[in-house]
């Protein structure tokens, strides 16, 4: 078997160029980065996780360079802190893919499988790569949380689960109750710019994940 066999029967492609557009911004980046990762970047974590965390995209000098979501970019650092103090991850910082880091109980994915010119995937693209986060999603347990960074994030989800994105409106905080005893949470991104520009605080983005660790835990309110 080789080493990205797996990823294949678990419903990722870690060779996809379904998409023109992401294909060739990927092979300029290896001739530009040839250490760069520099391919569709698979999820991190369990399949069986009850707490799936699903962002945007790889970003150009974090998870495209590492091979890990979030990990090598600013986003990463308020995430893996979180996951960290709630119990998700067995470190608060994730430095590269084999730094021995582990996530527990926890999978990361997202919405967009390859790097985008500009951070900025188009509609089309986002369609297309849904069908990848539609099988991760179809092997989550009853009673799992589900937490969107951001609003594309929210409606990747919606849209895997075969519901309409504009069914349950996005907003930092909200709570959806789905089929099977799962919820969906939402947060604001934990990118540069909101967390810089003080749109999403540590505060706020733990509250999420505080919220997360008690409906697992069966302490909801």
């Amino acid at each position: 078997m080789t080493p990205t066999a797996h990823l294949r029967t678990a419903g990722f492609n870690p060779d996809c160029e379904a998409c023109p557009r992401l294909a060739d911004f990927l092979s300029g980046i290896r001739q530009r980065y040839p250490g760069y990762f520099a391919r569709p970047v698979p999820p991190f974590g369990a399949a069986d996780a009850r707490l799936i965390v699903v962002g945007l995209a790889p970003g150009l000098h974090g998870a495209n360079a590492s091979g890990r979501p979030f990990t090598g970019d600013h986003a990463g650092l308020l995430l893996y802190a979180t996951l960290h103090a709630y119990g998700f991850a067995s470190a608060p910082c994730s430095t590269a893919a084999d730094d021995g880091l582990s996530l527990i109980d926890c999978r990361i994915t997202n919405a967009v499988k390859c790097v985008p010119p500009g951070n900025k995937p188009e509609g089309a693209e986002i369609r297309r790569c849904n069908e990848f986060l539609a099988r991760e999603l179809s092997s989550a347990p009853r009673g799992a949380v589900l937490v969107a960074l951001g609003a594309i994030a929210h409606d990747a989800i919606l849209r895997a689960l075969g519901l309409r994105p504009a069914s349950l409106a996005f907003g930092h905080g909200n709570e959806h109750p789905l089929a099977d005893d799962r919820v969906l949470l939402d947060s604001y991104h934990c990118s540069r710019y909101n967390t810089q520009t003080r749109r999403l605080t540590p505060a706020m983005f733990e509250a999420v994940f505080a919220r997360a660790r008690a409906l697992l835990d069966g302490t909801a309110l």
